[in-house]
């Protein structure tokens, strides 16, 4: 039954002021007030509705101003005490090509190695872009549920049908709170994955330096064996021709300088190897690429680290455990949350109305019809909820409680697997560096006076040019071999490095010996050394 309404009350429910005067076309209307009444109260319902999922709007997160990478940036500038940049925008692309030209200008050092690459290597860059995605996956999972309206009209020749809804899903409103956290804390191991992305970069890059230096040392030194068994080879020529040296020896000294040419060759091959698997990590190309390197690999240091509590500083430190430690918390904030809701995880409430309107004609008494005129309003809520009749949660909450053991598990293992791979670098790096002090304290003097001597006696023609090219041969490896012990302890030392804090553990191959070697050695997995004549 229709209510009455006055001029005012039809006026509120229209939104006018005062004493506003009502048109004719809303004169016309005013046999409809109720239809005001109940406009006025669909807007408070809307305007309540809205304050009930407005409320958690307000605990909402934005997003960070460096793109979540603050624990990168921290592990950076304390770590590696370098700094990273986020290429978004020409400014700071403009930025870090300046601050990188600025270090390629001078000799390359490993520390500047690594931060031409955390500047110039793209696939950082597409790293920290992977961060910003999962950032923004992050601020969306804090967000409350989205209303879903509905809004629809049927008519025919006489009559008219309006239906509206809004409706949002109270489970995902009552424990958005819960699901904040889980979000969190999946958001922070992604985090620690961009800080290993860092790690890992820098500590390739600071090997990959050590092992182009050391191709462009052994370059240097097989150049200057070569002039001098260039220079014996010409001089044995000359004796041949006089008669004071037969063709036998005068052979042997050819082909020991055309092997040591052909050696020559091959670690020139290499060292072009090297030199470009460096610039692909820098991340360096066109005129970037004619940067100059130091002649020698660094001197040993005079003090080791050392190696109590490096286990305790790993498991701390560590960028991969601390990605393993968010997961396992995210998971288990996810098999809590299944627990709750597994049995009804969908339940979405909402409100709805709907409006009629007909209009039937009968025949009167006069011979013309009678116009009748039918409006209704009616509202109401609707409950929308999946009903479990096969499963009552069993399945999410089992799957979910073994994600969370297999996530506890792989942690575990994770620490486990630190602490040994530590202690092994450590064993790698005093090990690498033993090694290399005897041959610079003890081998190379031997073969220095050994090649002294044989040198004195072939003059007083006491031995034979064999045994002197044989010396010559051995001593030309033992500074290979050298050589390549002082590049495989500097890695070493990277590798403890890395295992301490994370960033990848080689852990291939005693010292991590470089790639492509092999091939250039002729396969088996030997050293520039062992394919150096004599070795």
């Amino acid at each position: 039954m229709r209510r009455p309404c006055n001029q005012s009350q039809l006026a509120a429910g229209l939104g006018l002021k005062g004493n506003s005067r009502m048109t004719s076309a809303q004169t016309r209307w005013s046999g409809a007030c109720w239809g005001a009444e109940a406009s006025l109260g669909r807007r408070a319902r809307a305007a309540a509705l809205l304050a009930v999922v407005g409320v958690p709007l307000g605990g909402c997160l934005g997003f960070s101003a460096d793109g979540g990478l603050g624990p990168a940036h921290s592990y950076a500038a304390l770590e590696l005490r370098k700094g990273i940049v986020k290429v978004s925008d020409e400014t700071a692309a403009a930025g870090a090509a300046t601050r990188a030209e600025q270090l390629l200008r001078r000799p390359l050092t490993p520390d500047g190695a690594v931060q031409v690459a955390l500047l110039k290597n793209r696939a950082l860059q597409a790293s920290f872009n992977d961060l910003g995605v999962s950032e923004a996956e992050f601020v969306q999972a804090t967000l409350p549920p989205v209303p879903r309206l509905s809004l629809s009209r049927t008519g025919g020749d006489f009559t008219l049908e309006i239906e509206r809804s809004v409706a949002a899903s109270l489970i995902e409103l009552l424990t958005l709170p819960v699901r904040i956290p889980i979000a969190q804390n999946r958001f922070r191991a992604e985090q620690y994955r961009a800080v290993g992305q860092v790690l890992r970069l820098a500590g390739e890059a600071r090997r990959q330096f050590y092992r182009t230096v050391s191709a462009n040392q052994s370059i240097a030194y097989l150049e200057q064996a070569l002039a001098s068994a260039g220079s014996a080879s010409t001089l044995a020529k000359q004796l041949g021709e006089t008669g004071a040296l037969n063709k036998l020896e005068q052979a042997r000294e050819h082909a020991f300088y055309s092997e040591l040419g052909a050696q020559l060759a091959k670690a020139r091959v290499l060292q072009r190897v090297e030199r470009e698997k460096l610039i692909r990590l820098l991340g360096l190309w066109g005129r970037e690429i004619d940067f100059k390197l130091p002649n020698s690999l660094p001197a040993l240091p005079g003090r080791l680290v050392s190696g109590t509590l490096i286990e305790a500083e790993a498991i701390k430190k560590r960028a991969d455990i601390q990605t393993a430690r968010f997961e396992l918390q995210s998971l288990a904030g996810q098999y809590g949350l299944n627990q709750v809701s597994g049995f009804i995880n969908v339940l979405d409430v909402g409100y709805s109305d709907r409006f009629d309107r007909s209009k039937a004609f009968e025949p009167n008494e006069q011979g013309g019809f009678n116009v009748t005129r039918d409006k209704s309003f009616g509202r109401g809520y609707s409950v929308d909820l999946v009903i479990p009749i096969y499963d009552f949660g069993t399945t999410v909450v089992r799957g979910a409680r073994e994600a969370y053991l297999g996530a506890a598990h792989r942690l575990a293992e994770k620490a486990v697997n630190a602490r040994s791979e530590v202690r092994e670098a450590y064993q790698r790096y005093r090990g690498q560096y033993d090694i290399t002090r005897h041959y610079q304290g003890s081998v190379l003097p031997l073969r220095k006076t050994i090649q002294d001597q044989a040198l004195l006696q072939y003059s007083g023609m006491l031995i034979d040019v064999t045994t002197l090219i044989i010396d010559a041969r051995s001593r030309i490896l033992s500074n290979i071999q050298a050589i390549e012990a002082q590049r495989d302890f500097w890695i070493a030392a990277t590798d403890l490095r890395a295992a301490v804090i994370g960033g990848g553990f080689s852990g291939e191959g005693f010292g991590g010996e470089s790639a492509g070697v092999e091939g250039v050695a002729g396969g088996g997995g030997e050293t520039l050394a062992a394919a150096t004549p004599g070795g």
